[in-house]
């Protein structure tokens, strides 16, 4: 009951010490939120993956924790793959000359990572943009909205999510412990529900300062935004993983999304 109503925390497991000890070693657990974990997990060196014949075009993929799920979905449908570090500022990434930029998943607290942030508000407009899980969290930022930790993370396979533009059911894979608050672009007070981390009703429609922002897609079990697309700019982004293996494949079709949004195919 008490992680019921508190929300995840941190918690500590051992044998033949005391029960204070435990305590103390809980508390003392450093928290996700204002930590910038990407640095831990991000290339390098910037590397490229190479497709099978002749690519139909180039993708920058900023690499802030990316699955190689990721990569072989991508590189699967014909694209050349630059990946470059989670730092890498705008005008290196236009140097390479790509036909749309991915933002990849990634641990932790999406607030911290400044530069990447301001790397997208710098593509945006410049090249489409396609982002995943804290990519989408990372765009959602660079577009003027806030993020907020959730009481209870998502995690696993299972999560069901409709589809707001046609009102369809996918069944998801997901893990990330924060949210985008579409919200927050508006001055409305967003509709609370007791019980649930987020407002329950999602704005359809805000403005933000790259154009209107549509929310394309809601979480089924707590209401919470899975999914956004700029009407005036090329970029979209969801909360979930479309290319989990082994995991649901409904969402498969995001990756053909990005290549018709390149204009490549």
């Amino acid at each position: 009951r008490h992680v019921r109503d508190r929300g995840a925390m941190p918690a500590a497991i051992g044998t033949d010490v005391s029960i204070g000890d435990l305590a103390q070693a809980a508390r003392e657990a450093p928290s996700m939120a204002n930590r910038n974990l990407c640095d831990d997990v991000t290339t390098a060196e910037p590397y490229r993956i190479d497709t099978t014949g002749d690519p139909i075009g180039r993708v920058v993929a900023i690499d802030l924790g990316i699955k190689r799920d990721i990569l072989r979905s991508l590189a699967g449908r014909g694209l050349q793959v630059h990946v470059v570090p989670a730092t890498t500022p705008t005008v290196d990434v236009l140097a390479l000359n790509p036909s749309g930029v991915f933002l990849s998943n990634g641990p932790g607290d999406p607030e911290p990572l400044v530069t990447t942030i301001e790397t997208v508000r710098g593509l945006l407009g410049n090249t489409p943009v396609f982002g995943i899980c804290l990519g989408h969290q990372v765009l959602g930022l660079a577009l003027g909205a806030t993020t907020y930790k959730l009481p209870f993370g998502h995690h696993g396979g299972n999560h069901p999510v409709r589809l707001l533009g046609n009102g369809r059911v996918e069944i998801t894979a997901q893990n990330h412990g924060f949210a985008v608050d579409l919200w927050s672009l508006t001055e409305e007070d967003p509709p609370i529900r007791e019980g649930l981390p987020g407002p329950h009703l999602l704005p359809r429609v805000v403005e933000s300062a790259f154009g209107s922002v549509v929310a394309t897609h809601q979480n089924l079990n707590d209401g919470t935004l899975e999914g956004l697309a700029c009407r005036d700019v090329a970029a979209f982004s969801v909360q979930y993983h479309p290319e989990a293996a082994p995991g649901p494949n409904d969402a498969q079709h995001l990756f053909d999304d990005f290549v018709a949004m390149l204009g490549v195919n």
